[in-house]
Parts: structure tokens; C-alpha cells; sequence
């Protein structure tokens, strides 16, 4: 079994997420009292939010990439950054180490294009909806990203940073994020992207108007497929 290595802590709430998903897979794979090689580092999100909120995203890139090296230091065999928003500096973590960086949107489009949609609906912070290093990157792997209008970004931003960061999931919250789905649905879109790690504890893929894939879920499993060498990961593009 090969190390994993996580950057989590953005928020802890999804890290602790992405602990259980991929001890489970490890065991549900491998059987008895198997649990997962991995090591953690998490990082005290209150500094992370303000280096985003004053535009600092090159100070976040030298704080992930430190994280990243010194989980490399200490024997991790691939790099995982628990949160969609901060693979807007994967470039300059993925640099730091000379192990595969899994890419949270890479993964995502895998499974997108596995199932045959590419007209997705994304939900998550207002960095990653609006600062289109993901959208770009979805787009050169085939994948054509619709994103809410003005007041439902917003909408979603708030209910992550206020409510699901702080462990706070309500019904009234569901009920607005479902809306959005509608309207988009509306407008053509083929299926959602839960496209913050957090996002998974207020929505069910499995149960919206449109098919979801659940970007936690997903990446833990790429991290599982690698760690049991049952998939190759590739170092994110620069």
C-alpha cells in the first residue's frame, strides 16, 4: 500500500469526510481491520480564509506547498489538497514535490465523461466559481461548466462558509441549493458538480433533479485507486 498524503483542515469538517471515505474503501477492498497508509496535515483555515479573502493566493500557494513538502518529507507517495478551492494553487503545490499531486478536477471529469455528461451545473464557493481555474481546466478535458447566476453564487458561498464550515446543515439551505439545480436544469444542464468538499453533507447526489457527482467522494476513491495501485495518478499540468 502506497502513503497517502493530505492537505486538509479547509474546512475540517469535509477533511474528516475524506478520512472516513478512504479508511472505508480500504477496508471494504482489502477486508478485515485494513485501514488506509496516509498522513495528514491540517491547516488552521482561519489564516487561509483571510490570505483568499485580502486576493493573497500566492501566500496560500507557499502555505500548501510547505504542507505538501513536508508531507513528502515524511514519506507521503502522492499529494491530495482536501478542498476544490485551493487547487487554484496546485500548480505551485504539485511543484513543491516530486509525487503526483491527485487533482480534485481532473478526477471530476473523469467521472463526468464516464458517464457521458458534459453540461454540468457548478456548486461551490465563489473563488472557484468565479476565478475559472476551473472552468478552464474542465473545459480542456471536454467537460463545458455552467455556473449559478450572480445571486445564487452568492447564496451557495454563504451557505459553505457560514453554515457548512461550521458543521451547520439546514433544511431551508437544501431547499434553496435545489432550486438552483431547477433553474439550471431549465437552462440544459445534464447534471451537477458538488463542487465543494463541504457540499456533500447539505445535498445527495443520488437524489437531485439532475445526475450529481459528489467531488469528495470521488477524489478520496482516486486516492484509494493509487494508494492499492489500481490506478495511475498523473501529476497535475503547471
Amino acid at each position: 500500500m502506497r502513503k497517502i498524503g493530505l492537505i486538509g483542515g479547509m474546512s475540517f469538517e469535509s477533511t474528516a469526510v475524506y478520512y472516513r471515505l478512504i479508511n472505508e474503501m480500504v477496508r471494504e477492498r482489502l477486508g478485515g481491520f485494513a485501514s488506509a497508509d496516509l498522513l495528514l496535515h491540517s491547516v488552521n483555515f482561519a489564516e487561509i480564509v483571510d490570505m483568499q479573502k485580502a486576493g493573497r493566493w500566492d501566500l496560500a500557494a507557499e502555505h500548501l506547498a510547505k504542507s505538501a513538502h513536508g508531507l513528502r518529507a515524511a514519506g507521503a507517495e502522492c499529494i491530495l489538497i482536501c478542498t476544490n478551492t485551493m487547487h487554484l494553487v496546485a500548480p505551485e503545490v504539485q511543484a513543491a514535490v516530486d509525487v503526483p499531486l491527485i487533482h480534485v478536477i481532473d478526477e471530476t471529469a473523469r467521472a463526468l465523461t464516464s458517464k457521458g455528461l458534459n453540461r454540468p451545473l457548478l456548486l461551490a464557493t465563489r473563488y472557484t466559481m468565479e476565478h475559472g481555474f476551473y472552468t478552464e481546466r474542465m473545459k480542456m478535458l471536454g467537460i463545458d461548466v455552467m455556473v449559478p447566476d450572480a445571486d445564487d453564487r452568492t447564496d451557495i458561498h454563504n451557505i459553505i462558509f457560514n453554515e457548512l464550515c461550521a458543521g451547520t446543515v439546514l433544511e431551508t439551505s437544501r431547499t434553496r441549493a435545489i432550486a438552483m439545480i431547477e433553474k439550471a436544469k431549465a437552462e440544459r444542464a445534464d447534471s451537477i458538480i458538488l463542487g465543494c468538499t463541504e457540499i456533500c453533507l447539505l445535498l445527495d447526489p443520488s437524489g437531485l433533479p439532475l445526475p450529481g457527482v459528489d467531488s469528495t467522494a470521488i477524489h478520496a476513491t482516486a486516492a484509494v485507486d493509487f494508494a492499492l495501485g489500481q490506478s495511475p495518478a498523473k501529476q497535475a499540468a503547471a
